[in-house]
C-alpha cells in the first residue's frame, strides 16, 4: 500500500508513526518542537486528534469544571481550547511539507472526517473508541483515503465488522484498510498488551498491513512488536513526560524515541529474510574451524 511517499506491508521498512495527538496543549510552539524532534528522528509521520468538541463530548459531562493550563475551566471549554482552527493546521501543513513529513488526524466525527480532507492527507486514522461508529467509518471510507483503524477495547467481532464496513462487497479492501493491534489503557501493563495478536490479525485478515499502536511505558514492547512482524508502529510522543495531560505518561520524550526509531532499524536489518546462507564474512571461521567427520 502507498502512504504519501512510502510503502506499507510485507517487506517494506516499518512505517513510523509519531503520534502528537493532543500533547501540544494547545501550543503552536510545542507542535513545531514535536514535529521537528519526530522528523530528526526519523519518523515517516506525524498524527494529530481532530474533535468537534460539541459533537464528541457528551452534554452531561459539558459544564465539568477541570484544572488546565488555561486555569480551572468546563470541560467543553477546555475541549474547544484543545481544538486548533483551519488557519492552524494549514501552519501545520506548511511546516510539515518544508521538513518533508506526513501529517494527518484521528477523527472522531464526521465533521473532523471532511476537515481533515481539505489537507489530502495520506490516510485518516479511526481510533479505537469509535472502531463501531458505522456513519464515521462510512465517512472516512467515502473520501477513499486509506483507513488506519485501532482495536483497543474491541472484540474479534468488532474488528471484523469494522474492516467489512470500509470495505468492498461485504469483504475488507486490502488496498485502503491497515489495522494497529492497541490496548486502551494509558499507560498499560505488560501483561495486558498481548503482542501476539499481531500474528492473529495477519492471519485473520491476510494482505491488510498490521502494525501496533502502544501506550505502554518504555521501549522493548515496541521493539518486540516489529520483531513480531508490525508494518506500522504509532507511539505517542512529548517534550516531557511531566507535562499537564492526560497522555503524557503514556509518550516517549524526544530522544527516546530516536532510540526506539534506530533500533527499529537495526532490527529491520537483523532478520534478514529467513532463507539459510553462509555468508563471506564465516568463509575464514568455515575455513580454519569447520570439522568434517564421517562414523
Amino acid at each position: 500500500m502507498n502512504i504519501g511517499n512510502s510503502r506499507i506491508g510485507e517487506g517494506q521498512p516499518t512505517y513510523i508513526i509519531a503520534e502528537i495527538g493532543i500533547n501540544h496543549n494547545g501550543s503552536m510552539e510545542i507542535v513545531k518542537q514535536l514535529i521537528e524532534g519526530a522528523k530528526k528522528a526519523g519518523a515517516n509521520a506525524v498524527k494529530f486528534q481532530k474533535r468537534a468538541p460539541e459533537k464528541c463530548v457528551p452534554k452531561e459531562q459539558w459544564n465539568i469544571q477541570r484544572d488546565t493550563p488555561w486555569g480551572r475551566i468546563s470541560y467543553i471549554d477546555y475541549r474547544r481550547k484543545i481544538e486548533f482552527k483551519f488557519s492552524q493546521y494549514q501552519e501545520i501543513d506548511d511546516f510539515c511539507k518544508n521538513i518533508r513529513i506526513d501529517w494527518t488526524a484521528s477523527c472522531w466525527d464526521e465533521d473532523s472526517v471532511d476537515f481533515i480532507e481539505k489537507f489530502d492527507p495520506p490516510f485518516y486514522k479511526i481510533a479505537s473508541a469509535s472502531l463501531t461508529d458505522v456513519p464515521l467509518l462510512l465517512r472516512a471510507r467515502a473520501t477513499k483515503i486509506p483507513v488506519m483503524i485501532s482495536t483497543g477495547m474491541s472484540t474479534m467481532d468488532e474488528i471484523v465488522s469494522a474492516g467489512k464496513v470500509l470495505g468492498t462487497n461485504d469483504q475488507c479492501d486490502v488496498g485502503r484498510l491497515l489495522i494497529a493491534h492497541s490496548t486502551s489503557t494509558y499507560p498499560c501493563q505488560l501483561k495486558e498488551l498481548n503482542l501476539r495478536m499481531i500474528k492473529t490479525l495477519k492471519e485473520k485478515f491476510p494482505g491488510v498491513p498490521i502494525g501496533y499502536s502502544g501506550h505502554e511505558t518504555g521501549l522493548a514492547p515496541s521493539l518486540a512488536a516489529i520483531a513480531l512482524g508490525a508494518n506500522f508502529l504509532e507511539r505517542h510522543i512529548t517534550l516531557d513526560r511531566a507535562m499537564w495531560g492526560t497522555d503524557q505518561a503514556a509518550s516517549v520524550e524526544l530522544g527516546g524515541f530516536e532510540r526506539l526509531v534506530n533500533n527499529v532499524r537495526d532490527i529491520e536489518k537483523a532478520l534478514g529474510d529467513g532463507v539459510k546462507k553462509v555468508y563471506q564474512s564465516e568463509m575464514g571461521s568455515r575455513k580454519k574451524l569447520r570439522r568434517a567427520r564421517s562414523a
